[in-house]
């Protein structure tokens, strides 16, 4: 019993020190592994790379460094001189100049809208952008001015930043007078030839109450976008005027004038495109998509007229213009009153209004679309009834005697 006793005496004087010396042992131990020196396999020693070697951030994006990642970004204003969005489409001259510009060196265009110039000025300095593709007066002396230029006085012109002068160098080879004459021509023709499609009747058999050769699929799908099936088809005539070819020069196509980019969203093969049910299969699904950016206004009849709106002129612009309508004391959620600026946003007070998000729109055309397809719709339910429309059964329209008229027998 002693002996057990002074073992464990001896275990809880000796202990401690036992601990004591095994860590001075550890710490020994990590001071020399510490000392050792280990390389990489590119040779500089691990622990001791310079700070100086470390890449430095820079905002200078050259003309190589744009044309190896394969996108020149645009800073520029919203308006119908320089951006604005077409159905999907870039318009504006200043845009159609500088994506002439890109196209040139082989890269894509971004486009970044900007509430004002001085916007621009700083964002080109971040390096959030490549360009001002804007005529900007000449008083900044941080700025490289250079290319398209507004008057032969070179007064206002593009912009780059400061020590980009390989950009500059090559905007200035690019750019000649000429060239704004031919953007101007291009623009004046696109905005003239809007769809390449033959006419029909809008109504093919009155006194039968049928509307069109494809009256059935209007009346399969109109389930899909919770639509009269006469709404459908005055809205088909209003795109194609029943012409399953047509084709407009931003390349919407088929009988809803579906683009092929949405048609990609909507699982529509580009190959099917131009086919009458596909392309109405699509067109009702991607207005029960729109549907759902206006879930907010609680009246059906209403919202059908802001779906037909944001079908034809972006759903991104209504929003704008029920931003506007409420901050000026309108109802957002009644068309009429949404209406007045959907045309206001052609006007630079409006379509710089800082409630305004996307800028200018071709609001007229947006305002006489909807107008119409209200218009033609009233005559439909007049007249057109279901179940009168088996495309098996229809007589095929032909030529009238007026030009590029077509009638039933």
């Amino acid at each position: 019993m002693a002996k057990i006793i002074v073992v464990m005496h001896s275990r809880s004087v000796f202990q401690p020190i036992s601990a004591v010396l095994f860590c001075l042992i550890l710490l020994l131990g990590s001071c020399q592994k510490s000392q050792r020196t280990e390389v990489t396999p590119f040779g500089t020693t691990v622990g001791e790379e310079s700070v100086a070697e470390t890449p430095v951030a820079t905002n200078d994006f050259t003309l190589s460094d744009i044309m190896a990642n394969g996108e020149l970004i645009m800073l520029t204003l919203s308006g119908p001189e320089t951006y604005y969005d077409y159905h999907g489409r870039g318009m504006g001259t200043q845009f159609l100049l500088c994506e002439n510009f890109a196209h040139s060196i082989g890269v894509s265009l971004r486009v970044e809208l900007c509430q004002d110039t001085a916007e621009m000025v700083r964002k080109l300095q971040n390096g959030e952008g490549d360009i001002i593709a804007f005529p900007l007066e000449k008083n900044d002396s941080d700025l490289i001015y250079c290319g398209y230029s507004k008057d032969s006085l070179n007064s206002e012109q593009w912009a780059v930043r400061e020590g980009n002068t390989e950009l500059a160098d090559t905007l200035n080879r690019w750019f000649r007078p000429e060239l704004l004459a031919e953007i101007k021509k291009e623009e004046t023709l696109m905005a003239t030839n809007t769809v390449k499609r033959k006419v029909y009747s809008p109504m093919l058999s009155r006194s039968g109450g049928v509307i069109s050769r494809f009256d059935a699929l209007f009346q399969k799908y109109a389930a899909t976008a919770r639509w009269d099936w006469r709404l459908l088809a005055a809205q088909c005539y209003q795109e194609s005027a029943f012409d399953p070819k047509a084709r407009s020069w931003v390349g919407a196509c088929g009988l809803m004038q579906i683009m092929p980019a949405t048609a990609t969203d909507l699982g529509l093969a580009h190959a099917q495109i131009y086919e009458p049910e596909p392309n109405i299969a699509a067109a009702a699904k991607y207005i029960r998509q729109l549907t759902e950016h206006f879930h907010d206004i609680v009246d059906s009849n209403e919202r059908r007229y802001f779906v037909l709106a944001a079908y034809n002129g972006g759903w991104f612009h209504i929003r704008d213009a029920m931003a506007l309508a409420q901050k000026h004391g309108k109802n957002p959620h009644r068309w009429n009153d949404v209406a007045e600026f959907v045309l206001a946003l052609s006007k630079p007070e409006y379509y710089r209004d800082p409630v305004v998000k996307r800028g200018y729109m071709r609001g007229s055309e947006t305002y006489n679309y909807v107008a119409s397809i209200r218009n033609r719709y009233a005559q439909y339910r007049g007249f057109a009834r279901p179940g009168n429309s088996d495309l098996g059964t229809v007589a095929t329209p032909h030529r009238a005697k007026r030009k590029n008229k077509y009638k039933v027998n």
